[in-house]
């Protein structure tokens, strides 16, 4: 089954106008795997009924949003990318702490929850008992903000949890591990596009930001408005957390760039 330029465009023209996410030419191949399975799992004969399927009848966008789902969908982990939680609860947290009574965290592409959970696991760890805190996770893929409240995860996923807290943290049930009540009770999931502006306005204002591997779904234009609404709802002296191989430089310059034992974090400055 094939995937030529003009079926192509016509599926980027609708993931575009139902999410805001560009798909460049570098994702044909990508996007021909996730269209295909698709296809059979509604038992169409091609790609062109495909399209005529979500033109003619997905009025609702049911359809195009299961598309979505496959095409955002990330290997997710706890306690991914360690060397970036050790620095945000080891410095930047403390640091925070220091100076408020409440921190607010955002988790922006929450996925299935193993980061919001993650983070929420180490204000446990690093913050002093009874200090107050919360987490939001935010996700286009209502799917995965299922799964998440469920807060059941396979081997895999908990692979990198120290033993300690996979204990403290984590029930072992026949069909996964549970996430426990002390670290669950703490985050908040929401489905929301990283495009709403205003649906991020309403979360009210953060000391934290993660947005890890996301912003590279978008177009530049839209990675602007979303890093700019990010500065209005993060608080000064507040930090970001991006991809270890994303650099906010190359959107804006409104953050300070910190290099803390050799991982980059952004800063809102003073002004």
């Amino acid at each position: 089954m094939e995937l030529n330029v003009h079926e192509f465009g016509e599926l980027r023209n609708l993931i575009f106008r139902k999410c805001g996410i560009y798909m460049d030419d570098s994702k044909l191949l990508f996007l021909k795997r996730r269209v295909i399975q698709r296809v059979e799992d509604l038992g169409l004969s091609s790609i062109s009924d495909y399209i005529k399927f979500l033109k003619i009848f997905d009025k609702k966008g049911i359809e195009i949003q299961k598309l979505i789902n496959l095409i955002t969908i990330n290997e997710t982990y706890f306690f991914r990318e360690f060397d970036q939680l050790r620095i945000f609860g080891e410095t930047c947290l403390p640091e925070i702490a220091e100076k408020k009574r409440k921190i607010r965290i955002l988790s922006a592409g929450s996925s299935t929850g193993e980061e919001p959970y993650t983070l929420s696991i180490i204000g446990l760890e690093m913050l002093p008992k009874g200090f107050d805190f919360e987490i939001y996770g935010i996700d286009i893929d209502m799917t995965a903000i299922e799964k998440a409240k469920a807060g059941i995860y396979d081997a895999r996923a908990v692979k990198d949890v120290p033993k300690a807290y996979l204990e403290r943290y984590f029930e072992k049930l026949p069909e996964g591990f549970l996430i426990k009540d002390a670290p669950r009770k703490r985050v908040k999931f929401i489905h929301l596009n990283l495009k709403n502006g205003r649906g991020l306005m309403e979360l009210g204002q953060f000391d934290f930001i993660f947005c890890r591997n996301v912003l590279m779904y978008f177009p530049m234009e839209n990675r602007r408005q979303i890093v700019e609404n990010f500065y209005f709802i993060l608080n000064t002296g507040g930090y970001i957390f991006l991809g270890a191989s994303e650099f906010l430089s190359r959107i804006t310059q409104a953050f300070t760039m910190k290099k803390i034992e050799g991982v980059h974090v952004y800063m809102k400055p003073e002004g």
